[in-house]
């Protein structure tokens, strides 16, 4: 699975309402300045983040969105099954038949351990990251990602 836009943007989004946390409710608009990520594309995923619990929001003049819980109570795993609404990596790995139909080897392919298998690692990794870790180490991360990038 290739995350899309939605968790990445999404995770950005949870992130600045973190970050602002103290402002109270903070409006979309600037969050999408602040993210260089579109108004609209923001209106759907804050939708699915508010039904989920992990956001709050008001409308009127001091109206906006705030966390609706702390942050070291969201991971990043919480956010891509949200907005991604899935948990599996391929097709035939979030199904629980045994014949998913998306393949030619469907039902008979080993290699759909291998996804299934993956796609719960992932999930573990993504359920350890909090966004308070994320923001408490920041500085750490956004260098071993650059160092990380150099390397690949």
């Amino acid at each position: 699975m290739r995350l899309t836009t939605k968790s990445r943007y999404g995770t950005r989004m949870i992130l600045d309402l973190a970050m602002h946390l103290e402002d109270g409710h903070v409006p979309l608009s600037e969050i999408s300045k602040r993210q260089n990520i579109s108004l609209k594309y923001l209106e759907k995923l804050i939708r699915k983040l508010r039904e989920a619990g992990f956001v709050s929001s008001r409308r009127g003049p001091s109206g906006g969105h705030k966390l609706a819980c702390s942050p070291d109570q969201i991971t990043v795993g919480d956010i891509v099954r949200t907005l991604e609404e899935t948990s599996a990596i391929t097709d035939c790995s979030e199904k629980d038949e045994k014949l998913c139909g998306i393949c030619n080897q469907a039902g008979e392919c080993l290699s759909q351990w291998v996804w299934i298998e993956a796609s719960k690692a992932m999930f573990e990794r993504l359920d350890q990251i909090t966004i308070a870790k994320l923001l408490d180490n920041r500085k750490t991360f956004i260098q071993d990602a650059r160092i990380y990038n150099i390397k690949l």
